[in-house]
């Protein structure tokens, strides 16, 4: 496993007006020397962290020797998120934060490990909106930006289940789990939770084995995550918008002068894909070409963290360039 490593920077300003005199970002380096090699930004889904590689990584399948994302060519550079208690840091005044604050923290620390470009920036979910808010900020940072099951704002069904899990969180008497139990029906989708349960029943336990598996997603969550840590993570979910800043989605895609792949599900009930096929035509009326590649599974918005072998064949073909 990689050493997690902090950084301090100094003069942090939210755009609540909240201001850090030192701020403490985490993250972990993984393949070749950063200063020497192509920087790969890889940024974390909502309950991950910046472990992306190694025998207990969650992206090991892809970030790995000879992988596509190699570490034997490419230096891997995951930060966590602020805020999500994977080093140690929790914030009560979560709600004063929001995704592009995250960008802007992120390219401090850029600054500060004097990195001056990108050859990608991936993300899986929230990590796929944070690259984009990063895009939108700095536009000539990074050279292939790769949303993965993301996007650029948060949608009304964004905001609506975000809500939802706000109250779970601060309602509930046992609120990750709760809060967790509900978050697994928008990442998979019906037709995977019948190919798996097919409505079989636990007789020694005395309910469905579809409610003892969300019961265990729920328990297993509860002992690896804090909850305020899930309640910031999901305050920055609802909290995406790249547009924030007065100018228009038309007028900073033109402006972005990275090469933009966008990876769907076509299943993802969080992120759907039909927000990602407008986002491409409004790209296209603007003579910006966007590729984007669709992964057709049955499991829905956690495929990208499932089917490694569907996310692998795209991924490859990106760094191959």
């Amino acid at each position: 496993m990689s050493q997690l490593v902090s950084l301090k920077l100094k003069n942090v300003n939210l755009d609540s007006s909240i201001s850090f005199g030192e701020f403490k970002v985490s993250y972990q380096q993984f393949g070749q020397d950063l200063t020497l090699n192509p920087v790969v930004l890889i940024i974390h889904p909502l309950t991950g962290n910046s472990n992306v590689s190694g025998s207990d990584g969650w992206w090991n399948k892809i970030v790995k020797p000879g992988g596509a994302i190699d570490t034997e060519k490419f230096s891997i550079l995951a930060f966590n998120i602020p805020g999500n208690g994977y080093d140690g840091t929790i914030f009560k005044n979560y709600k004063e934060f929001n995704t592009g604050d995250i960008a802007k923290i992120f390219y401090s620390a850029l600054k500060e490990l004097k990195i001056k470009n990108i050859y990608a920036a991936i993300g899986g979910s929230i990590g796929a909106s944070i690259c984009w808010e990063i895009a939108a900020l700095y536009p000539k940072l990074i050279k292939h930006l790769i949303p993965v099951a993301g996007d650029w704002k948060s949608s009304d069904w964004m905001i609506a289940n975000t809500s939802l899990q706000s109250k779970i969180l601060q309602h509930s008497s046992n609120p990750i789990e709760d809060a967790r139990m509900h978050a697994m029906l928008c990442y998979r989708t019906p037709k995977s939770f019948k190919l798996r349960f097919n409505r079989s029943f636990n007789n020694e336990q005395g309910v469905h084995n579809v409610e003892s598996w969300l019961a265990h997603h729920g328990e297993k969550l509860k002992e690896r995550f804090e909850l305020k840590a899930y309640k910031m993570m999901n305050h920055l979910l609802g909290s995406i918008n790249i547009e924030r800043y007065g100018k228009s989605f038309e007028q900073i895609i033109v402006e972005i002068e990275s090469k933009i792949h966008i990876i769907s599900i076509d299943t993802d009930l969080f992120f759907p894909l039909d927000e990602d096929v407008t986002t491409v035509k409004i790209a296209d009326s603007l003579g910006v070409k966007i590729d984007h590649k669709i992964i057709c599974s049955d499991y829905g918005h956690d495929a990208f963290l499932m089917e490694f072998e569907k996310v692998d064949i795209f991924l490859k073909e990106i760094f191959k360039s």
